[in-house]
């Protein structure tokens, strides 16, 4: 089993940026495709990223294209999001989450295509 661990949360004004951060144990972690979530107040989970095991294929959701960066060290086991010019409506619980149930090949953007996630971090961005 995956254990996930996510940080880098916090209070940022409208145009500043964040860089969240997953940290990984457990089963081999560089096989896997991974994908950031979210979750507003009264809103279903939503996708943000998701890249496969080698990097060479992402996904990101429209609204944060060109905003978000999603990275990963194998080395360190962590996922990363960079988010830049953050707008009052990212502010949400981020998820990072592992699919490990299948290759880590082609990334999924459903989140119940993903068996292990994270505890969540708030991110609340202030217009």
């Amino acid at each position: 089993q995956v254990q996930l661990v996510e940080s880098g949360g916090g209070l940022v004004q409208a145009g500043g940026s964040l860089r969240l951060s997953c940290a990984a144990s457990g089963r081999t972690f560089s096989r896997y495709a991974m994908g950031w979530f979210r979750q507003a107040p009264g809103k279903e989970r939503e996708f943000v990223a998701a890249f496969s095991w080698t990097g060479g294929i992402t996904y990101y959701a429209d609204s944060v294209k060109g905003r978000f960066t999603i990275s990963r060290d194998n080395v360190k086991n962590t996922v990363y999001l960079q988010m830049n010019n953050l707008k009052p409506e990212d502010t949400a619980v981020y998820y990072c989450a592992a699919d490990t149930s299948r290759p880590g090949i082609i990334p999924t953007t459903k989140p119940n295509d993903y068996d292990c996630w994270g505890q969540g971090t708030q991110v609340t961005v202030s217009s």
